[in-house]
C-alpha cells in the first residue's frame, strides 16, 4: 500500500478499532474467527484476522482461508445470467420454460399456507426477471409454512446437501405449486439456483463450467468453487454454531469432485480475496484489470431497484429488510441510508447480497468501497432465520458493529 490510512479518507485511530472489536467478540465465545476487509480508492486499507479457522485443531484463522459463502453465490450467478443477456441469448421478459419445460404450466396456491390440492393456474410464465428477483413465486422450505415448505423438503431433500442431480432436481421443483403468482411479491427461493441451470440448458454447457470459464477464471478466483480439493481442505473454516453458551461443530459434507448440484443459489466455497476480485468488477462497472465482463449499464441495472412500495413493506425472513433496502436483479441496494441503519452503515446506492453462515459483503459507489466481512456461523435456515439466535448478541451485531465502525472512521 503506497497511501497512507489517512489519504484515503480515514481516521487511523478510529478504523484500528475493528480489530478489537472483533477480538472481544472472538473472546467472548460467540464466534470462532473472522477475516474482514476495508477496500477503498484503490488500496486494502484495514485486513483484520482474528480467532481460529479450526478451534479443535488450533489452527489460525488466515487471509486465504476458505469459507462457505451460501447465497453469496447469487450475485455471482445472476452476473452470468446477465452475460448472456447482453449476448441476446436471454432476455428478461423471456418465459424459463422456453429452456426449462419443467416450469411449464405451473400452477399457484390459493392459500401459500394452506393445502397442495387447492390451486389456479398461473396467471402469466415465470420470466428471466423473476428469478432474479425473487418473485417467480418459487420458494424455499425454510422461506414456507404450512404444507408447501415440507413438500419442498420432501421432494428436493436437505437445501445444504441436495441429492438430485439438476435435471430430477428441476423435474422435481416444477411439480410444486407456486407459493405465489409470478411477479406478485419478492419471497426468497430456489429461483437463483434455476438461474443457474438455465444458463447451462442456454449455453449447452453446465453451469459450473460457464462460471469457470467466463467470471471464476478470468478473475483469477482460483480458489472459489462448489467444492474444497483434498490439498486445500486444511485452509478452510470449520461450522460452528453457539449451543447452550458454547460452540460446536457443524459437520457438513465434503466432496472429493465437484457434485452433481452445482446450486447457483448458494452453493460456492471462496476467499477474501477472490470475492474481493469480484466485487470489485461490478463496483468498477462490470470491468478489471482491462478485462470487461459486463457493459456499466447492466451493471447500473442490477443495481436498480425494482421492487415495488408494496412488495417493499413485506417482512423479510421476520424483518422489515426492506425498509431502507430494495431488491434489483441479484444484489440488494440502499435506497434511504438512515431507514437502513439498524442493518449496518452504508450510503446511497450501496450494493451486495449476504450469506446464510454469516459471511457479508458491501460496495459502496459513493464513497468508492468495498467491505468484507467472513464467518462460519451456522445458523438453523427457518422462516424467521433473522431473528433466530437472538441471545447470542455477539455473533450477531458483529457485521453491523464491523460497518458502524468503518464508516464513523471516515474522514471526508
Amino acid at each position: 500500500m503506497d497511501r497512507t490510512v489517512t489519504s484515503v479518507g480515514f481516521d487511523e485511530a478510529k478504523l484500528a478499532a475493528v480489530g478489537p472489536m472483533l477480538q472481544g467478540v472472538v473472546d467472548a465465545g460467540d464466534l470462532s474467527g473472522a477475516v474482514t476487509l476495508v477496500w477503498r480508492k484503490g488500496e486494502i486499507v484495514r485486513l483484520d484476522i482474528v480467532g481460529k479457522r479450526d478451534r479443535e485443531h488450533n489452527l489460525a484463522m488466515q487471509r486465504d482461508t476458505l469459507f462457505r459463502i451460501a447465497s453469496m453465490t447469487k450475485p455471482i450467478t445472476s452476473v452470468a445470467a446477465m452475460m448472456l443477456v447482453e449476448e441476446g441469448k436471454l432476455a428478461l421478459d423471456t418465459p424459463i420454460a422456453k429452456w426449462l419445460p419443467e416450469f411449464s404450466d405451473m400452477r399457484v396456491l390459493k392459500d401459500p399456507h394452506g393445502p397442495l390440492d387447492e390451486t389456479t393456474p398461473a396467471p402469466r410464465a415465470i420470466t428471466v426477471e423473476d428469478l432474479l428477483t425473487h418473485r417467480s413465486g418459487l420458494a424455499y422450505n425454510f422461506t414456507s409454512v404450512g404444507p408447501i415448505g415440507k413438500a419442498y423438503e420432501d421432494a428436493l431433500g436437505n437445501v445444504l446437501d441436495v441429492p438430485h442431480g439438476p435435471d430430477e432436481w428441476l423435474k422435481r421443483l416444477g411439480r410444486l405449486p407456486l407459493s405465489y403468482a409470478p411477479g406478485e411479491r419478492f419471497h426468497y427461493s430456489h429461483a437463483t439456483e434455476v438461474l443457474g441451470y438455465l444458463i447451462g440448458r442456454v449455453t449447452g454447457k453446465s453451469y459450473r463450467d460457464f462460471l469457470m470459464e467466463r467470471i471464476l477464471g478470468p478473475l483469477g478466483m482460483t480458489d472459489t468453487d462448489f467444492y474444497v480439493p483434498k490439498e486445500k481442505r486444511s485452509r478452510a473454516a470449520v461450522m460452528y454454531q453457539q449451543d447452550e453458551g458454547r460452540l460446536k461443530v457443524v459437520p457438513l459434507r465434503q466432496y472429493d469432485e465437484p457434485p452433481a448440484f452445482t446450486g447457483g443459489g448458494g452453493g460456492l466455497t471462496s476467499t477474501l480475496d477472490d470475492y474481493l476480485s469480484f466485487a470489485r468488477m461490478l463496483l468498477n462497472g462490470g470491468e478489471l484489470g482491462g478485462r470487461r465482463y459486463l457493459k456499466r449499464e447492466t451493471v447500473e441495472l442490477m443495481r436498480t431497484n425494482r421492487l415495488s412500495e408494496e412488495q417493499r413493506a413485506i417482512p423479510f425472513l421476520g424483518l422489515p429488510y426492506w425498509a431502507g433496502a430494495g431488491f434489483g436483479l441479484g444484489l440488494s441496494v440502499v435506497l434511504d441510508p438512515e431507514k437502513h441503519a439498524w442493518m449496518g452503515a452504508a450510503s446511497k446506492g450501496s450494493f451486495g447480497w449476504p450469506g446464510a453462515f454469516g459471511t457479508w459483503w458491501q460496495a459502496d459507489p459513493e464513497k468508492d468501497m468495498i467491505l468484507m466481512f467472513l464467518i462460519q456461523n451456522y445458523t438453523p435456515l427457518t422462516s424467521d432465520i433473522a431473528l433466530a439466535g437472538r441471545a447470542v448478541t455477539g455473533a450477531r451485531l458483529a457485521c453491523p458493529m464491523f460497518q458502524k465502525v468503518v464508516y464513523g472512521a471516515l474522514t471526508d
